[in-house]
């Protein structure tokens, strides 16, 4: 199964957060699913780490790359059809990046593991 993380789902799957669900756990360990993730997460964490919300053990960049490579992430890249359906979703969530990770999940017709309930206003599959 094709799954999209959303920004909080990847980060604490990488630093073990105990924040992370055990079922979100399962799904992000378990080989058989494809785990996507979207460079508006990048963006997010990048504007956080700026602002002092977060911090990594390493360098952003290596820590990024380090990531995607010893967990078998791919890149769900943004793309016109992503962004077509900001134009008209409803502002049930005002985030830009959870709006955008909405609008790739609806597009892809596949699940977002998020543990924010503020989503299930949306026509997406979440799973937590």
């Amino acid at each position: 199964m094709r799954l999209l993380l959303d920004t909080h789902a990847f980060l604490w799957f990488i630093l073990a957060d105990p924040k992370m669900s055990a079922a979100a756990l399962n799904l992000i360990t378990d080989p058989a699913n494809q785990k996507q993730i979207s460079p508006a997460s990048y963006w997010e964490i990048a504007i956080k780490i700026r602002l002092g919300k977060y911090s990594l053990p390493s360098p952003y960049e290596t820590f990024m790359r380090q990531q995607h490579l010893r967990n078998n992430f791919a890149i769900l890249q943004i793309a016109v059809s992503h962004t077509a359906v900001l134009t008209t979703l409803p502002l049930h969530h005002r985030d830009p990046f959870d709006r955008l990770l909405v609008a790739q999940a609806m597009v892809e017709d596949i699940p977002l593991v998020s543990g924010d309930p503020a989503l299930d206003a949306y026509p997406i599959i979440r799973l937590w």
